[in-house]
């Protein structure tokens, strides 16, 4: 992904093993709040590599402030010991409880991510003295009802053939299936976890397991959370899973991935918080919070641009995109916190600057035969390490989806904040802007 800079291996936790029969299985462990909190992986995972992946590690250290999170590879997978064949619902359920008891955890909270939901169900209806809490992401009742088109062993196969192309990032990690260096990355996420066989393996498998049966059984403090907008799992699947629950808190996001660590996490974390330990950090205390102006840009048709090109020669247009970024906003004393694949995210500590940044940057990439559009917002921030967060920084966004080609949009705020700079702004009309209350009156730039 564009402007990620790769985790270091140093300041991640370290991987051991727990036996399980003869299975060797690969976990991680962050933190040493007084909960444990085991998260129960999806169909695929790869508890080293998932660390190299925009989002993760900062969602799972999120959790850390008030727990012992542990993640680990089921048998079969990821860095835990290869199998013949697929493993049954039984033996995953082993290995839940092998880790638990290496690591000396008699009691813990579930997070069951996608098909991770079903295990994390069958474990606590079957240890209910090791199960305090049970939270279920993105899940469903039944693997074989998501075959509703037709015949889900042809339904398979036929999608194993791009198996560790990066095809599943569609359904996965939707928002970033037009980025080339995502699908790439997604790709040997795929290769690393799984090989083809052993994918197709655990979902023949998975298509004759039902735990809609054992689910009134739970009698586990339950949490079911789910996107409305969940690109794999279709969202009535999850209020499904919640209604066979007994006594089940449902809540659903009106947005984001089906990865749980992409998107707007924060209201998402704090729910899980707050459903285990009874409270929420209505602020986090290592967050800074400072005034700035936030300038988010895109390339215009840019999906288009990129079929049109190729992808070589589109990866390199963006390269010289990104130079360009990162010259001109350093030129223009900002901060370069990312790039976004077609876009790039920066802030400014003079609102002024940023809006001839925006202007400057506009006209340079036109030189190089890429479109912008542009949007700008003053307000508080949160500097989240090399991230920021914050209402400041959803407003940007959407002022820039309100932007047309080569135009530099502004909210009110802006323009109140740089009268006599010598910059002009040509009155838009008010918006509604997805997400933020009220009306907004948004304004064109020029110099």
């Amino acid at each position: 992904m564009r402007g990620h800079q790769p985790m270091s291996y140093s300041n991640l936790p370290l991987t051991r093993y727990a036996a399980s029969g003869e299975v060797n299985v690969a976990y991680q462990v962050m933190g040493d709040g007084p909960f444990d909190l085991i998260v129960i992986p999806g169909i695929v995972s790869h508890i080293e590599f998932l660390h190299e992946v925009p989002g993760y590690t900062a969602f799972l250290r999120r959790l850390s402030k008030f727990a012992r999170v542990v993640t680990f590879d089921k048998r079969g997978q990821g860095l835990s010991d290869r199998i013949s064949g697929a493993p049954t619902l039984e033996e995953r359920m082993d290995d839940v409880r092998a880790v638990m008891d290496n690591i000396g955890s008699r009691r813990a909270a579930l997070l069951g991510f996608s098909e991770g939901c079903a295990l994390s169900a069958m474990f606590a209806a079957s240890y209910p003295e090791r199960v305090s809490h049970l939270v279920l992401f993105g899940g469903f009742i039944r693997y074989a009802d998501l075959f509703s088109a037709g015949d889900p062993e042809q339904i398979i196969s036929e999608r194993m053939k791009f198996w560790g192309t990066g095809a599943m990032i569609r359904g996965v990690i939707a928002s970033k299936a037009a980025n080339p260096e995502a699908v790439s990355q997604f790709a040997k996420f795929e290769r690393l976890s799984a090989s083809p066989g052993a994918f197709k393996a655990i979902q023949f498998l998975n298509l004759k397991i039902n735990v809609r049966p054992i689910l009134p059984s739970v009698r586990i403090p339950t949490l079911v959370l789910h996107r409305a907008t969940d690109a794999l799992i279709p969202v009535q699947k999850g209020r499904d899973l919640a209604a066979l629950i007994p006594g089940a808190k449902y809540v659903e996001y009106p947005d984001g991935d089906h990865a749980f660590w992409s998107g707007d996490v924060d209201a998402l974390q704090g729910d899980i918080e707050e459903f285990i330990t009874g409270h929420r950090e209505t602020s986090s205390t290592d967050l800074e919070r400072i005034l700035a102006t936030v300038l988010f840009t895109d390339i215009v048709d840019s999906t288009r641009r990129a079929a049109e090109m190729g992808d070589q020669i589109w990866r390199r247009l963006l390269d010289n995109h990104d130079q360009l970024a990162k010259q001109i906003v350093d030129e223009h004393r900002g901060n370069l916190i990312k790039t976004t694949g077609d876009g790039i995210l920066a802030t400014f500590d003079g609102p002024g600057r940023a809006v001839r940044c925006a202007l400057t940057f506009a006209a340079a990439a036109k030189q190089i035969g890429l479109s912008l559009r542009s949007g700008l917002h003053t307000g508080e921030i949160e500097v989240r390490g090399r991230d920021i967060g914050g209402i400041a920084v959803h407003a940007a966004a959407r002022v820039m989806a309100k932007s047309g080609a080569q135009e530099v949009m502004v909210s009110r705020v802006v323009t109140d904040l740089v009268a006599g700079a010598g910059l002009k702004f040509d009155e838009r009309g008010a918006h509604e802007l997805k997400g933020l209350p009220g009306r907004w009156e948004l304004f064109a730039a020029s110099a």
